[in-house]
C-alpha cells in the first residue's frame, strides 16, 4: 500500500500548486510568452462555458506552440479516420462481443478479455463526438499507470498487442465505481459541485461543510461511490453498498482503501509534473483465487479531471474556471448549446473543440509519462490493424 494518505496529498496540493513545470513536452524550445495566435481561430474554444475553455498565453498548454500546432494539424487530418465502432467478433475467429461501453468495446476469448478503446467521446450518458487519437491515448495512459501502481494493487492486464487494445484476465467485476474527489467541482448531474450547489451536505456518506464555492479544495480526499447502472450512474453510500449485497464489507473496504491510495499516489505524480489530479474513478474485479485487482482504466483524461497547477490558485481567487486538461470544456460547451440529457439530437461538436481535446489528451499523456506520443501513419484502416494484431496475440497466448 502506498504511504501517501489523502490528507498528505491534500497538503501537498496546497504547498505545490503554485510550482511551475520546468520541462517541455517535446524538443521544441519553450517560449512562455507564446499565445494561441490566432486571428483565424473560431469562437467556440474561447467561448466554451463563458471562457473556461480558453488558454492563457503563459499556460503550459501552449508553452510548446510548435508541437501543439503539429498535433492540431494531425488531428484535423484524422477527423475522418476515427475508430467509432468495432466488430472484432466478425473479423477475429473465436471472439464474442461481451459488452459495448460508452468508450470501450469488450470481447471474450476463453479466460481472457479483449478491451478495445475507441475514439468515442462520451458525457451526459451519451456519445458526443469522435476524437482523433483518443483511443490510443487512453489505452497507453492506462497501461503506464497500471505499471506504475503495482505497488498499490495488482491489475488484470495481460498484454497490449495494439495501440488501442489491452488483453486482460477475466474476473468478476464489482458493480460499483469508486469515485474519489479532491475538489468541489463539475458540471454533470452527479458531480460534487452540482449536488452541493443544490444544498446537499451529506453525499455518499461524506459530510460537507457549508460555505464552499465551486472548484474549492476539500479538506481531504473523499470516496463517493456509484452503482454501475446501464444508462446512468447512481451515487450510493458505503452502507447501502454493503446492505444491498453489491459487495461484502471486507471487499468494499479493501477496494475503497486501494482507491484512496491510488488517488493520493496519482496526485503526487501529477503535482510533480505541474498538474492537479482533481477527481477520478476506479473499477475493481475479483479473480477466481479471491484477489482484488484494478481493471478498466487508470487516471486517464476520460476518467479523471486534471488542472494546470501553477495557475489554479490565481484563477480560483479571481473566480475563473481552472485550466483543465480533460473533457470538461467540451461538456460545458454542450451544456451551453443544448440540453445534453434530454435533447433527442445534439449539435455537432465544433471541429476546433474536437481537435483541441485531442491535443489536451496527448499533452497529458506526454506530461505525465515524459514520453513522446506516437501518431501512427494511417497506412491501413484502424479496424483492420486491430483485427490483425489481436488475432496474432490470441494465437500466441
Amino acid at each position: 500500500m502506498s504511504s501517501w494518505s489523502p490528507a498528505a496529498a491534500a497538503a501537498a496540493a496546497v504547498a505545490k500548486a503554485a510550482k511551475p513545470l520546468h520541462r517541455s513536452v517535446s524538443s521544441t524550445p519553450v517560449s512562455p510568452h507564446l499565445s494561441m495566435s490566432s486571428s483565424h481561430r473560431t469562437p467556440p474554444l474561447a467561448m466554451a462555458a463563458g471562457g473556461s475553455g480558453a488558454v492563457a498565453p503563459s499556460s503550459l498548454l501552449v508553452a510548446d506552440q510548435g508541437h501543439r500546432e503539429s498535433v492540431l494539424l494531425a488531428a484535423r487530418a484524422s477527423m475522418g479516420n476515427c475508430l467509432g465502432e468495432t466488430r472484432l467478433d466478425l473479423s477475429v475467429s473465436g471472439l464474442r462481443l461481451a459488452a459495448k461501453g460508452k468508450v470501450r468495446d469488450v470481447y471474450e476469448s476463453g479466460q481472457h478479455l479483449v478491451l478495445v478503446t475507441t475514439d468515442r467521446q462520451s458525457a451526459f450518458d451519451r456519445v458526443l463526438a469522435s476524437i482523433p487519437f483518443k483511443g490510443q491515448v487512453l489505452n497507453e495512459t492506462s497501461l503506464w499507470w497500471f505499471n506504475q501502481t503495482r505497488h498499490i494493487t495488482p491489475n488484470a492486464v495481460v498484454s497490449s498487442p495494439d495501440k488501442n487494445v489491452t488483453i486482460a484476465k477475466r474476473c468478476t467485476v464489482f458493480p460499483v465505481e469508486f469515485v474519489v474527489r479532491g475538489f468541489v467541482t463539475g458540471s454533470t448531474d452527479t458531480s460534487l459541485w452540482t449536488v452541493y450547489n443544490k444544498g446537499v451536505r451529506n453525499y455518499c456518506g461524506n459530510v460537507l461543510p457549508d460555505g464552499m464555492v465551486k472548484n474549492e479544495k476539500l479538506s481531504s480526499n473523499i470516496l463517493t461511490p456509484t452503482t454501475k447502472a446501464a444508462d446512468h450512474d447512481v451515487p450510493v453510500t458505503p452502507d447501502e453498498i454493503i446492505e444491498s449485497g453489491l459487495m461484502s464489507k471486507e471487499d468494499f473496504h479493501e477496494a475503497g482503501s486501494k482507491a484512496l491510495s491510488l488517488f493520493a499516489y496519482g496526485q503526487k505524480v501529477a503535482l510533480e509534473n505541474g498538474l492537479i489530479l482533481v477527481d477520478t474513478k476506479y473499477e475493481f474485479g475479483k479473480t477466481p483465487d479471491g484477489t482484488i485487482v484494478l481493471i478498466d482504466e487508470v487516471h486517464t483524461p476520460d476518467s479523471s479531471r486534471y488542472w494546470i497547477a501553477n495557475s489554479y490558485e490565481d484563477r480560483f481567487k479571481s473566480g475563473l474556471e481552472p485550466e483543465n486538461v480533460d473533457k470538461e470544456f467540451l461538456r460545458l460547451w454542450f451544456k451551453n448549446n443544448c440540453n445534453p440529457y434530454e435533447d433527442a439530437v445534439l449539435p455537432e461538436a465544433p471541429e476546433e473543440l474536437v481537435c483541441e481535446l485531442a491535443w489536451r489528451y496527448i499533452f497529458l499523456f506526454e506530461t505525465i509519462t515524459k514520453t513522446k506520443f506516437e501518431i501512427l501513419e494511417a497506412q491501413e484502416p484502424i479496424h483492420e490493424r486491430i483485427s490483425r494484431n489481436v488475432a496474432q496475440a490470441l494465437r500466441d497466448l
